[in-house]
């Protein structure tokens, strides 16, 4: 199974590859307004991964076999919080943590900064869960 889930990272990170969608000057088109063609490739994916979703809801059962089980996550004050941080992040690097590890290995040195800031960013928040999840009312991890 572990190989099956390598091969389908090595196959989804070649389409952002491909698609443009890992290229900064790329993203940075779209959050100018001036090329809308990542707002195609988000909703393309959008478009074939819902109705996956809805037939293995239908048929419960997961690719191995196993029951299905795909918990509602609650909306709390977390969500605004984590949404405008990485929004935020990706609108000034340009990435987000799968085209960060896309540029990597495509060898583009500017994502190696933001890689860091990504290890960083996980890091502080594992530190500062425990101590803002009572004041913002976030659930346990």
């Amino acid at each position: 199974m572990n190989l099956l889930i390598f091969a389908l990272a090595v196959v989804f990170g070649f389409a952002l590859s491909r698609s443009g969608a890992a290229d900064y000057d790329f993203v940075q088109g779209m959050f100018l307004l001036e090329n809308p063609q990542l707002y195609g490739i988000i909703g393309a994916g959008v478009a074939v991964t819902a109705p996956g979703l809805m037939l293995l809801r239908k048929y419960g059962k997961t690719a191995a076999g196993e029951p299905l089980q795909i918990p509602t996550k609650p909306l709390h004050r977390g969500n605004w919080l984590g949404g405008s941080l990485f929004g935020v992040g990706w609108a000034m690097t340009g990435m987000c943590p799968g085209p960060v590890l896309v540029n990597l290995g495509e060898g583009t040195l500017y994502a190696l900064p933001a890689f860091i800031g990504v290890l960083i960013g996980a890091w502080l928040l594992g530190f500062v869960y425990p101590k803002i999840a009572g004041t913002l009312k976030l659930p346990e991890l």
